[in-house]
Protein backbone atom coordinates (compact mmCIF):
# COMPACT_ATOMS: atom_id res chain seq x y z
CA UNK A 1 0.00 0.00 0.00
CA UNK A 2 2.76 2.62 1.12
CA UNK A 3 4.23 1.70 -2.91
CA UNK A 4 1.12 1.99 -4.29
CA UNK A 5 0.24 5.40 -2.38
CA UNK A 6 4.17 6.87 -3.30
CA UNK A 7 3.75 5.97 -7.37
CA UNK A 8 0.07 7.39 -7.67
CA UNK A 9 1.69 10.48 -6.06
CA UNK A 10 4.80 10.23 -8.84
CA UNK A 11 2.66 9.54 -11.55
CA UNK A 12 0.98 12.41 -11.15
CA UNK A 13 3.31 14.84 -10.39
CA UNK A 14 5.31 13.11 -13.69
CA UNK A 15 2.23 13.04 -16.02
CA UNK A 16 -0.50 15.85 -15.51
CA UNK A 17 -0.09 19.17 -16.93
CA UNK A 18 2.57 21.93 -15.30
CA UNK A 19 -0.05 24.44 -14.58
CA UNK A 20 -2.23 21.83 -13.19
CA UNK A 21 0.75 20.04 -11.42
CA UNK A 22 1.90 23.68 -10.15
CA UNK A 23 -1.41 24.52 -8.28
CA UNK A 24 -2.28 20.66 -7.10
CA UNK A 25 1.07 20.59 -5.10
CA UNK A 26 1.74 24.33 -4.42
CA UNK A 27 -1.60 25.52 -3.56
CA UNK A 28 -2.28 23.68 0.13
CA UNK A 29 1.64 25.19 0.41
CA UNK A 30 0.80 28.68 -0.41
CA UNK A 31 -2.08 28.12 2.25
CA UNK A 32 0.16 27.10 4.66
CA UNK A 33 2.12 30.32 4.56
CA UNK A 34 -1.46 32.57 4.35
CA UNK A 35 -2.14 31.17 7.80
CA UNK A 36 1.39 31.71 9.01
CA UNK A 37 1.55 34.99 7.66
CA UNK A 38 -1.98 34.78 9.84
CA UNK A 39 -0.36 33.84 13.01
CA UNK A 40 2.28 36.95 12.01
CA UNK A 41 -0.06 39.12 11.82
CA UNK A 42 -1.90 38.12 15.25
CA UNK A 43 1.80 37.56 16.75
CA UNK A 44 2.03 41.03 15.98
CA UNK A 45 -0.79 42.79 16.97
CA UNK A 46 -1.60 41.25 20.28
CA UNK A 47 2.47 42.10 20.68
CA UNK A 48 1.95 45.70 19.57
CA UNK A 49 -0.69 45.76 22.15
CA UNK A 50 1.44 44.65 24.99
CA UNK A 51 3.56 47.50 23.98
CA UNK A 52 4.17 49.43 21.10
CA UNK A 53 7.95 47.87 20.71
CA UNK A 54 7.37 44.84 21.69
CA UNK A 55 6.46 43.61 18.27
CA UNK A 56 10.01 44.40 16.79
CA UNK A 57 11.32 41.59 19.18
CA UNK A 58 10.51 38.18 16.97
CA UNK A 59 12.41 40.33 14.31
CA UNK A 60 15.29 40.85 16.42
CA UNK A 61 15.77 36.99 16.75
CA UNK A 62 14.79 36.28 13.35
CA UNK A 63 18.48 36.15 11.19
CA UNK A 64 19.60 34.29 14.23
CA UNK A 65 17.23 31.42 14.05
CA UNK A 66 18.12 31.40 10.22
CA UNK A 67 21.90 31.09 11.56
CA UNK A 68 21.68 28.15 13.54
CA UNK A 69 19.26 26.17 10.93
CA UNK A 70 21.63 26.76 7.94
CA UNK A 71 23.09 23.66 8.78
CA UNK A 72 19.34 22.03 8.30
CA UNK A 73 18.94 23.85 5.13
CA UNK A 74 21.79 22.46 3.70
CA UNK A 75 20.38 19.32 4.07
CA UNK A 76 17.13 19.67 3.28
CA UNK A 77 18.49 20.91 -0.35
CA UNK A 78 20.43 18.09 -0.56
CA UNK A 79 17.91 15.42 0.64
CA UNK A 80 15.37 16.83 -1.17
CA UNK A 81 17.25 17.15 -4.60
CA UNK A 82 18.31 13.48 -3.88
CA UNK A 83 14.89 12.16 -2.41
CA UNK A 84 12.78 13.34 -5.15
CA UNK A 85 15.29 12.19 -7.52
CA UNK A 86 15.19 8.51 -6.38
CA UNK A 87 11.17 8.55 -6.40
CA UNK A 88 11.22 10.01 -9.81
CA UNK A 89 13.41 6.77 -10.59
CA UNK A 90 11.09 4.44 -9.06
CA UNK A 91 14.55 3.37 -6.50
CA UNK A 92 12.54 3.73 -3.43
CA UNK A 93 14.66 1.74 -1.29
CA UNK A 94 17.70 4.27 -1.95
CA UNK A 95 15.09 7.40 -0.73
CA UNK A 96 14.58 5.17 2.15
CA UNK A 97 18.03 4.86 2.74
CA UNK A 98 18.51 8.68 2.21
CA UNK A 99 15.74 9.62 4.84
CA UNK A 100 17.85 7.59 7.91
CA UNK A 101 21.15 9.71 7.05
CA UNK A 102 18.92 12.98 6.67
CA UNK A 103 17.03 12.61 9.70
CA UNK A 104 19.87 11.02 12.21
CA UNK A 105 22.33 13.89 10.71
CA UNK A 106 19.59 16.71 11.68
CA UNK A 107 19.39 15.01 14.93
CA UNK A 108 22.92 15.61 15.96
CA UNK A 109 23.77 18.37 14.22
CA UNK A 110 20.90 20.93 15.74
CA UNK A 111 20.85 19.51 18.87
CA UNK A 112 24.83 20.66 19.20
CA UNK A 113 24.27 24.25 17.12
CA UNK A 114 20.93 25.63 19.75
CA UNK A 115 23.17 24.61 22.48
CA UNK A 116 25.64 26.93 21.37
CA UNK A 117 23.03 29.23 20.79
CA UNK A 118 21.69 29.50 23.93
CA UNK A 119 25.07 29.93 25.60
CA UNK A 120 25.89 32.19 23.99
CA UNK A 121 22.89 34.73 22.87
CA UNK A 122 23.75 37.31 24.91
CA UNK A 123 26.65 38.58 23.07
CA UNK A 124 25.13 37.96 20.08
CA UNK A 125 22.31 40.31 20.60
CA UNK A 126 24.27 42.90 22.66
CA UNK A 127 27.88 42.87 20.31
CA UNK A 128 26.70 41.64 17.21
CA UNK A 129 23.33 43.21 16.41
CA UNK A 130 23.25 45.65 18.71
CA UNK A 131 19.65 45.35 20.20
CA UNK A 132 17.88 49.13 21.15
CA UNK A 133 18.05 49.02 24.87
CA UNK A 134 14.30 49.37 25.44
CA UNK A 135 13.65 45.30 24.15
CA UNK A 136 16.65 43.94 24.58
CA UNK A 137 15.53 41.90 28.27
CA UNK A 138 12.43 40.83 25.74
CA UNK A 139 14.82 39.71 23.41
CA UNK A 140 16.85 37.64 25.51
CA UNK A 141 13.86 36.24 27.08
CA UNK A 142 12.36 35.26 23.99
CA UNK A 143 15.78 33.59 22.41
CA UNK A 144 16.10 31.43 25.73
CA UNK A 145 12.37 29.77 25.09
CA UNK A 146 12.44 30.17 21.57
CA UNK A 147 15.72 27.46 21.29
CA UNK A 148 13.37 24.93 21.82
CA UNK A 149 11.48 25.97 18.90
CA UNK A 150 14.40 26.05 16.53
CA UNK A 151 15.19 22.57 17.22
CA UNK A 152 11.48 21.34 16.85
CA UNK A 153 11.35 23.25 12.97
CA UNK A 154 14.42 21.25 12.29
CA UNK A 155 12.43 18.79 12.73
CA UNK A 156 9.28 19.73 10.91
CA UNK A 157 11.19 20.66 8.59
CA UNK A 158 13.36 17.42 7.72
CA UNK A 159 9.31 15.79 7.18
CA UNK A 160 8.64 18.47 5.59
CA UNK A 161 11.30 17.62 3.10
CA UNK A 162 10.49 14.04 3.26
CA UNK A 163 6.44 14.55 1.74
CA UNK A 164 7.33 17.10 -0.07
CA UNK A 165 9.98 15.06 -2.19
CA UNK A 166 6.96 11.97 -2.60
CA UNK A 167 4.60 14.37 -3.73
CA UNK A 168 2.60 14.57 -1.13
CA UNK A 169 2.06 18.68 0.15
CA UNK A 170 -1.21 18.27 1.44
CA UNK A 171 -0.56 16.49 4.68
CA UNK A 172 2.65 18.43 6.09
CA UNK A 173 0.25 21.60 4.77
CA UNK A 174 -2.92 20.20 7.05
CA UNK A 175 -0.11 19.84 10.19
CA UNK A 176 1.16 23.26 9.86
CA UNK A 177 -2.33 24.84 9.38
CA UNK A 178 -3.23 23.02 12.77
CA UNK A 179 -0.17 24.37 14.46
CA UNK A 180 -0.11 27.84 13.21
CA UNK A 181 -3.80 28.43 14.41
CA UNK A 182 -2.69 26.99 17.76
CA UNK A 183 -0.29 29.44 17.63
CA UNK A 184 -3.05 32.17 16.71
CA UNK A 185 -5.45 30.69 19.61
CA UNK A 186 -2.65 31.00 22.30
CA UNK A 187 -1.29 33.99 21.68
CA UNK A 188 -3.58 36.68 23.30
CA UNK A 189 -4.19 34.50 26.40
CA UNK A 190 -0.27 33.56 26.37
CA UNK A 191 0.83 37.42 26.00
CA UNK A 192 -2.62 38.92 27.76
CA UNK A 193 -3.38 36.69 30.68
CA UNK A 194 -6.85 35.44 30.89
CA UNK A 195 -8.90 36.25 33.96
CA UNK A 196 -12.51 35.74 34.76
CA UNK A 197 -14.17 38.17 36.72
CA UNK A 198 -11.36 39.09 39.69
CA UNK A 199 -9.57 35.65 39.15
CA UNK A 200 -6.84 35.95 37.65
CA UNK A 201 -6.08 32.50 35.83
CA UNK A 202 -3.18 33.22 33.88
CA UNK A 203 -0.32 35.82 34.30
CA UNK A 204 0.38 38.32 31.47
CA UNK A 205 3.75 37.09 29.90
CA UNK A 206 4.31 39.39 27.29
CA UNK A 207 6.89 37.97 24.66
CA UNK A 208 7.88 35.04 26.80
CA UNK A 209 4.07 34.30 26.54
CA UNK A 210 4.53 34.59 22.82
CA UNK A 211 7.18 32.12 22.47
CA UNK A 212 6.06 29.47 24.86
CA UNK A 213 2.88 29.50 22.54
CA UNK A 214 5.38 28.76 19.45
CA UNK A 215 7.17 25.88 21.17
CA UNK A 216 3.96 24.53 22.41
CA UNK A 217 2.71 24.42 18.87
CA UNK A 218 5.39 23.53 17.18
CA UNK A 219 5.64 20.32 19.01
CA UNK A 220 1.62 19.57 18.63
CA UNK A 221 2.84 19.40 14.56
CA UNK A 222 5.66 17.86 14.66
CA UNK A 223 4.34 15.13 16.66
CA UNK A 224 1.43 14.44 14.38
CA UNK A 225 4.41 14.56 11.75
CA UNK A 226 5.76 11.41 13.58
CA UNK A 227 1.84 10.05 14.19
CA UNK A 228 1.19 10.49 10.65
CA UNK A 229 4.63 8.97 9.54
CA UNK A 230 3.92 5.89 11.54
CA UNK A 231 0.29 5.05 10.03
CA UNK A 232 0.34 6.47 6.56
CA UNK A 233 4.26 6.41 5.49
CA UNK A 234 5.38 3.58 7.66
CA UNK A 235 8.83 2.89 5.97
CA UNK A 236 10.03 6.44 6.81
CA UNK A 237 9.07 6.15 10.81
CA UNK A 238 12.17 7.76 12.63
CA UNK A 239 15.60 5.72 12.79
CA UNK A 240 18.43 6.61 14.30
CA UNK A 241 22.37 5.74 12.81
CA UNK A 242 25.74 6.69 13.81
CA UNK A 243 26.82 5.17 10.26
CA UNK A 244 26.57 7.33 7.33
CA UNK A 245 27.52 6.51 3.90
CA UNK A 246 30.38 8.24 2.84
CA UNK A 247 28.55 8.78 -0.86
CA UNK A 248 25.96 10.50 0.94
CA UNK A 249 28.21 12.56 2.75
CA UNK A 250 30.05 14.07 -0.41
CA UNK A 251 26.55 14.54 -2.14
CA UNK A 252 25.56 16.40 1.06
CA UNK A 253 28.74 18.59 1.08
CA UNK A 254 28.16 18.94 -3.09
CA UNK A 255 24.59 19.81 -3.08
CA UNK A 256 24.10 21.15 0.59
CA UNK A 257 27.29 22.85 1.37
CA UNK A 258 26.91 25.67 -0.67
CA UNK A 259 22.95 26.38 0.34
CA UNK A 260 24.25 26.23 4.37
CA UNK A 261 27.21 29.15 3.46
CA UNK A 262 24.19 31.11 1.84
CA UNK A 263 21.84 30.66 4.52
CA UNK A 264 24.92 31.53 7.29
CA UNK A 265 25.94 34.65 5.51
CA UNK A 266 22.53 35.94 4.79
CA UNK A 267 22.01 35.25 8.31
CA UNK A 268 24.94 36.88 9.45
CA UNK A 269 24.08 39.89 6.64
CA UNK A 270 20.26 40.07 8.04
CA UNK A 271 21.53 40.73 11.54
CA UNK A 272 24.03 43.60 10.10
CA UNK A 273 21.14 44.95 8.41
CA UNK A 274 19.31 44.70 11.64
CA UNK A 275 22.09 46.53 13.25
CA UNK A 276 22.02 49.36 10.61
CA UNK A 277 17.83 49.90 11.03
CA UNK A 278 18.57 49.90 14.70
CA UNK A 279 20.96 52.46 14.55
CA UNK A 280 17.52 54.70 13.77
CA UNK A 281 15.81 53.73 16.70
CA UNK A 282 12.72 51.77 18.13
CA UNK A 283 10.66 53.41 16.07
CA UNK A 284 12.17 52.47 12.88
CA UNK A 285 12.82 48.62 14.29
CA UNK A 286 9.03 48.59 14.64
CA UNK A 287 8.40 50.11 11.46
CA UNK A 288 10.94 47.48 10.00
CA UNK A 289 9.11 44.53 11.68
CA UNK A 290 5.65 46.13 9.95
CA UNK A 291 6.99 46.25 6.55
CA UNK A 292 8.02 42.37 6.28
CA UNK A 293 5.12 41.40 7.48
CA UNK A 294 3.19 43.23 4.92
CA UNK A 295 6.03 42.17 2.41
CA UNK A 296 5.38 38.60 3.32
CA UNK A 297 1.87 39.04 2.22
CA UNK A 298 2.24 40.01 -0.99
CA UNK A 299 5.04 36.48 -0.92
CA UNK A 300 2.31 34.37 0.08
CA UNK A 301 1.32 33.02 -4.01
CA UNK A 302 5.73 32.59 -3.66
CA UNK A 303 6.61 30.75 -0.89
CA UNK A 304 3.72 28.13 -1.61
CA UNK A 305 4.25 27.72 -4.97
CA UNK A 306 7.89 27.20 -5.22
CA UNK A 307 8.20 24.52 -2.83
CA UNK A 308 6.45 22.89 -5.79
CA UNK A 309 9.14 23.57 -8.26
CA UNK A 310 11.34 21.88 -6.63
CA UNK A 311 9.39 18.29 -6.21
CA UNK A 312 8.38 18.67 -9.99
CA UNK A 313 11.93 19.37 -11.33
CA UNK A 314 13.58 16.94 -8.81
CA UNK A 315 10.96 14.20 -10.44
CA UNK A 316 11.40 14.79 -13.58
CA UNK A 317 15.21 14.86 -14.07
CA UNK A 318 15.15 11.58 -11.60
CA UNK A 319 12.51 10.22 -14.41
CA UNK A 320 15.42 11.63 -16.93
CA UNK A 321 12.11 13.51 -18.20
CA UNK A 322 14.41 16.84 -18.97
CA UNK A 323 12.08 18.32 -21.13
CA UNK A 324 9.02 18.78 -18.24
CA UNK A 325 12.00 20.09 -16.08
CA UNK A 326 12.59 22.91 -18.33
CA UNK A 327 8.85 23.27 -19.01
CA UNK A 328 8.63 23.48 -15.35
CA UNK A 329 11.40 26.39 -14.83
CA UNK A 330 9.66 28.42 -17.54
CA UNK A 331 6.25 28.45 -16.59
CA UNK A 332 6.69 28.90 -12.75
CA UNK A 333 8.74 32.05 -13.62
CA UNK A 334 6.04 33.40 -15.25
CA UNK A 335 3.05 32.17 -13.26
CA UNK A 336 4.80 32.73 -9.68
CA UNK A 337 6.33 36.34 -10.65
CA UNK A 338 2.62 37.40 -11.96
CA UNK A 339 0.85 35.85 -8.92
CA UNK A 340 3.53 37.91 -6.39
CA UNK A 341 3.36 41.18 -8.55
CA UNK A 342 -0.57 41.29 -8.11
CA UNK A 343 0.25 40.49 -4.45
CA UNK A 344 2.42 43.58 -4.47
CA UNK A 345 0.09 45.69 -5.73
CA UNK A 346 -2.65 45.37 -3.57
CA UNK A 347 -0.10 46.05 -0.45
CA UNK A 348 1.12 49.30 -1.81
CA UNK A 349 -2.63 50.31 -2.49
CA UNK A 350 -3.86 49.37 1.48
CA UNK A 351 -0.47 50.68 2.80
CA UNK A 352 -1.58 53.25 5.06
CA UNK A 353 -4.78 50.72 6.99
CA UNK A 354 -2.44 48.23 7.15
CA UNK A 355 0.45 49.73 8.88
CA UNK A 356 -1.95 51.74 11.33
CA UNK A 357 -3.45 48.29 12.23
CA UNK A 358 -0.17 47.40 13.96
CA UNK A 359 1.06 50.82 14.95
CA UNK A 360 -0.69 54.32 15.64
CA UNK A 361 2.93 56.19 16.10
CA UNK A 362 3.32 58.32 13.94
CA UNK A 363 7.23 58.27 13.45
CA UNK A 364 6.60 54.27 12.81
CA UNK A 365 4.49 55.24 10.16
CA UNK A 366 6.41 57.40 8.22
CA UNK A 367 9.02 54.82 8.10
CA UNK A 368 6.69 51.91 7.08
CA UNK A 369 5.17 53.92 5.01
CA UNK A 370 8.16 54.68 3.09
CA UNK A 371 9.57 50.99 3.65
CA UNK A 372 6.25 49.86 1.83
CA UNK A 373 6.45 52.42 -1.27
CA UNK A 374 10.82 51.84 -2.13
CA UNK A 375 10.62 47.96 -1.66
CA UNK A 376 6.75 47.08 -2.72
CA UNK A 377 7.31 46.64 -6.21
CA UNK A 378 10.60 44.79 -6.15
CA UNK A 379 9.04 41.72 -4.60
CA UNK A 380 7.79 40.13 -8.11
CA UNK A 381 12.03 40.38 -8.05
CA UNK A 382 12.69 38.64 -5.29
CA UNK A 383 10.17 35.77 -6.25
CA UNK A 384 12.28 35.31 -9.56
CA UNK A 385 15.36 35.22 -7.44
CA UNK A 386 13.91 32.26 -5.27
CA UNK A 387 11.99 30.50 -7.84
CA UNK A 388 15.65 29.52 -8.78
CA UNK A 389 16.87 28.74 -5.81
CA UNK A 390 13.72 26.44 -6.41
CA UNK A 391 15.01 25.15 -9.29
CA UNK A 392 19.02 24.77 -7.53
CA UNK A 393 17.55 22.81 -4.79
CA UNK A 394 15.22 20.32 -6.58
CA UNK A 395 18.16 19.60 -9.50
CA UNK A 396 20.81 19.64 -7.13
CA UNK A 397 22.80 22.63 -8.78
CA UNK A 398 23.14 25.04 -5.54
CA UNK A 399 26.24 26.72 -6.64
CA UNK A 400 24.82 29.74 -9.02
CA UNK A 401 22.05 30.40 -6.98
CA UNK A 402 24.15 30.26 -3.64
CA UNK A 403 27.02 32.81 -5.15
CA UNK A 404 24.21 35.41 -6.46
CA UNK A 405 22.20 35.15 -2.63
CA UNK A 406 25.61 36.43 -1.05
CA UNK A 407 26.43 39.01 -3.53
CA UNK A 408 22.55 40.24 -3.63
CA UNK A 409 22.43 40.52 0.70
CA UNK A 410 26.01 41.55 1.40
CA UNK A 411 27.40 43.64 -1.54
CA UNK A 412 23.94 45.40 -2.47
CA UNK A 413 21.51 45.35 0.83
CA UNK A 414 23.98 45.38 3.58
CA UNK A 415 27.20 47.11 1.50
CA UNK A 416 25.24 49.35 -0.22
CA UNK A 417 22.68 50.41 2.48
CA UNK A 418 25.55 51.74 5.03
CA UNK A 419 26.84 53.63 1.93
CA UNK A 420 23.36 55.46 1.07
CA UNK A 421 22.49 55.43 4.62
CA UNK A 422 25.72 57.14 6.09
CA UNK A 423 27.86 58.76 3.33
CA UNK A 424 25.42 59.74 1.29
CA UNK A 425 23.16 60.88 4.09
CA UNK A 426 20.36 59.35 2.79
CA UNK A 427 19.55 57.59 6.40
CA UNK A 428 16.46 55.48 6.82
CA UNK A 429 15.61 55.95 3.09
CA UNK A 430 18.99 54.51 1.91
CA UNK A 431 18.74 50.95 3.43
CA UNK A 432 15.00 50.63 1.79
CA UNK A 433 16.66 52.02 -1.49
CA UNK A 434 19.17 49.14 -1.30
CA UNK A 435 16.98 46.46 0.04
CA UNK A 436 14.91 46.94 -3.04
CA UNK A 437 18.11 47.06 -5.27
CA UNK A 438 18.70 43.85 -4.12
CA UNK A 439 15.90 42.37 -5.02
CA UNK A 440 15.80 43.91 -8.79
CA UNK A 441 19.45 42.96 -9.78
CA UNK A 442 19.00 39.43 -7.86
CA UNK A 443 15.68 38.47 -9.92
CA UNK A 444 17.13 39.99 -13.29
CA UNK A 445 20.47 37.96 -12.88
CA UNK A 446 18.87 34.60 -12.00
CA UNK A 447 16.32 34.60 -15.26
CA UNK A 448 18.71 33.33 -17.51
CA UNK A 449 20.27 31.00 -15.63
CA UNK A 450 17.08 29.46 -15.01
CA UNK A 451 16.14 29.69 -18.80
CA UNK A 452 19.36 28.13 -20.10
CA UNK A 453 18.56 25.10 -18.40
CA UNK A 454 22.18 24.41 -17.74
CA UNK A 455 21.51 22.95 -14.24
CA UNK A 456 18.99 20.25 -15.73
CA UNK A 457 20.98 17.28 -15.22
CA UNK A 458 20.62 14.68 -12.26
CA UNK A 459 23.04 14.30 -9.18
CA UNK A 460 21.64 10.80 -8.09
CA UNK A 461 23.82 7.97 -8.48
CA UNK A 462 22.38 4.67 -10.80
CA UNK A 463 24.86 2.81 -9.81
CA UNK A 464 25.13 -1.54 -10.37
CA UNK A 465 23.35 -1.65 -6.64
CA UNK A 466 20.15 0.74 -7.21
CA UNK A 467 16.81 -1.52 -8.44
CA UNK A 468 13.87 0.34 -9.48
CA UNK A 469 11.19 -0.82 -6.51
CA UNK A 470 8.58 -3.19 -6.60
CA UNK A 471 8.16 -3.32 -3.09
CA UNK A 472 10.36 -2.13 -0.20
CA UNK A 473 12.41 -3.75 2.20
Amino acid sequence: MVLERISELRDRVLNKPVGYTLVWLGLPMMMVQLVNISYNLADSYWLSKYHPYALAVPRQIWPTFMFINAIAQGLMSANLALISQYVGAKLYDEAKRIFTYFFSATLFLNTTAVTIFYLTRKWIFLWLIKVPPEIYEDVLVYSGIISLDILFAAFTFTYTTLFQSIGDTRTPSRIAVFSSLMNVILDPFMIHGLSIGDIEILKPMGVAGAAIATVISRFLGLALFITVVFKKYSVFKPRITFRFDINWIKKCIDIGLPVSIMFATNSLAFMFQNRLVNEFGSSAAAAFSIGFILSDLADAVLWGFTFAVSTMIGQALGAMDFNRAKEVARKSLIYIASGSAAGSTLIYMFRDKLILFFNPEELTFIYANKFIELFSFSIPFFAIFFIGMSVGRGSGHTRFPTLLGIVRLWILRIGLGYLLAFYLDLKLNGVWISMSLSNFVGGALMIPWIINAKWATPVISRGPHAKVSTRFS
